[in-house]
């Protein structure tokens, strides 16, 4: 993951200029502009778009657009859901691209939907059938556990009126990602297994080096809690009269020689219990 990240870096870096300055602009435009044309061939021809739609077997009889075209196709029929979703992915859209700059948030979008339309065909020959896609669901999902990995205190109201931070929802965003899979593997849906799989891939390749420094920093904090337990047994050592007393019934060391003591990692603070009271005592929380 490393390589591909630095392969990432280092393309951004020699081409500044790289892809379209506000992108999600027109993105959304285009998710309009095809909603409307559904609207408009829906009690004539359902079928009118579908030159639209990612489609290996048509891509590979010439029709190359279909590459491009399906990110374009609206995920819903509700116009309501429709713009609460464009404005939504919009706004992380653009500050992804005012975080990373224009050319990261460009490589980031179009290789997921490059792995996207990989997934499509290695789903259709797999199954041997015709795995055809429309829309972006997962790429913008992806994009998603991008922004709440970089800004997971960030509120947003959940259903207009609830408070919601973003790094609460980026854990249903990946219970989404997880339930798709397992429901795709127990009806032996491959498509809907390697989609979602590719969209994590990318992710996790331009998510690395932060992914990476929060597992140090919980290592770190590890370390430093067991050392400060080692401080604590110090100090406890220094007491007259005894080394380890028991937080709730009070036995000590010398008292009950027999008796093991333990720390707890939960309470608050440095607590010692005997063995029967370590599993069963209420936690400090002051």
């Amino acid at each position: 993951m490393r390589k591909l990240y630095d392969a990432a870096d280092r393309f951004c870096a020699r081409h500044p200029r790289f892809g379209v300055p506000d992108l999600m602009r027109y993105i959304v435009i285009g998710n309009v502009v095809v909603f409307f044309l559904i609207m408009l061939t829906r009690g004539t021809n359902a079928n009118a778009l579908n030159f639209l739609y990612f489609d290996p077997q048509m891509v590979l009889r010439g029709e190359v657009w279909r590459i491009v075209t399906y990110i374009f196709v609206p995920s819903t029929t509700s116009v309501f859901w429709l713009v609460v979703e464009l404005y939504f992915y919009y706004w992380i859209g653009s500050t992804l691209e005012r975080e990373w700059g224009t050319a990261r948030f460009n490589l980031y979008y179009w290789s997921g939907v490059l792995l996207t339309v990989i997934g499509a065909l290695l789903a259709s020959a797999i199954t041997g059938g015709n795995f055809a896609v429309a829309g972006t669901s997962y790429v913008n999902l992806s994009m998603f556990l991008a922004f709440a990995l970089l800004f997971p205190n960030t509120q947003v109201l959940l259903m207009f009126i609830i408070p919601v931070k973003m790094k609460w929802l980026a854990y249903i965003d990946v219970g989404l990602f997880a339930a798709g899979i397992i429901r795709a593997i127990l009806v032996r849906n491959w498509g809907g297994v390697i989609l979602p799989v590719m969209a994590l891939l990318n992710f996790l390749i331009f998510a690395w080096p932060t992914l990476q420094g929060w597992a140090q920093r919980q290592q770190y904090q590890h370390s430093r809690q067991a050392v400060n337990f080692k401080k604590a047994v110090h100090q406890q050592q220094k007491q007259q009269g005894y080394h380890h007393k028991c937080a709730v019934c009070g036995r000590t060391d010398t008292d009950y020689p027999d008796l093991q003591f333990r720390y707890c990692s939960k309470c608050v603070g440095y607590h010692c219990f005997c063995q029967d009271h370590i599993f069963s005592h209420v936690h400090f929380t002051e």
